[in-house]
């Protein structure tokens, strides 16, 4: 079984622990390499619909794995005991999805050492939320998979609320300490993207020009950060 360079990433950013939580699981790939890898001595694949569950299920019974990994169908993490895990991934979806799966279960999510995002579309919702609700990110990491750029977050619920500069939302504040080596070339897509809407917006009504006013702020900032 071989993981996508997005799934081995994500994988690689969990700590050594007794169990953990694999939310939206799919196929159940990253449980099952988790244990392989001797990273975790159990894990929970959840999925919130029935198919995936049923993959799950196969290639753990595949891999001989039944004793160790556990499959669960259920949304969120409705799925789970509180305390039951150290460690959770939600990886694969929407920044507002992984966010209302958070909100929908906060004490069991509180209860986690640490916690892996991967939100597909909108970072930047997920990152805001993370800063005002008092978690702390812990690492960040950045992967290209078949030519899609994917950001990784690891976050604990730590009670301490921050307020960082907006332009973090957007650019992971880790990445650019740590001087990530996909850095400039994603800060660089992020430019290309901000110009593309910028020219395509032709309305010229209010609402138009207020966006293009954002988007050009936006662009601003983002090259600052090159620099």
């Amino acid at each position: 079984m071989e993981l996508s360079l997005r799934l081995k990433t994500i994988a690689s950013m969990v700590d050594k622990c007794e169990c953990v939580a694999d939310i939206g699981t799919d196929h159940g790939y990253i449980p099952i390499y988790l244990i392989k890898q001797g990273v975790c001595n159990r894990a929970i694949a959840s999925d919130i619909n029935k198919g995936p569950v049923e993959k799950a299920k196969f290639n753990v019974r595949i891999e001989d794995l039944q004793d160790k990994v556990n499959c669960r169908l259920g949304g969120g993490l409705s799925t789970l005991k509180k305390g039951e895990v150290q460690g959770l991934v939600i990886a694969g979806m929407g920044g507002n999805l992984i966010r209302d799966i958070i909100e929908e279960n906060i004490d069991i999510f509180k209860e986690a050492e640490f916690a892996i995002l991967q939100p597909v579309q909108n970072p930047e919702v997920l990152r805001e939320y993370i800063y005002s609700k008092g978690y702390k990110i812990i690492d960040e990491e950045l992967c290209i998979d078949e030519n899609k750029f994917y950001e990784i977050i690891k976050i604990k619920y730590d009670n301490n609320v921050q307020s960082v500069d907006s332009i973090f939302y957007e650019v992971g504040e880790k990445l650019l300490s740590k001087k990530h080596p996909l850095l400039k070339e994603f800060i660089e897509y992020k430019i290309q993207r901000g110009e593309k809407i910028f020219h395509s917006i032709k309305d010229n009504t209010d609402l138009a020009q207020k966006r293009k006013v954002e988007l050009k702020e936006n662009i601003k900032r983002l090259e600052e950060l090159l620099k």
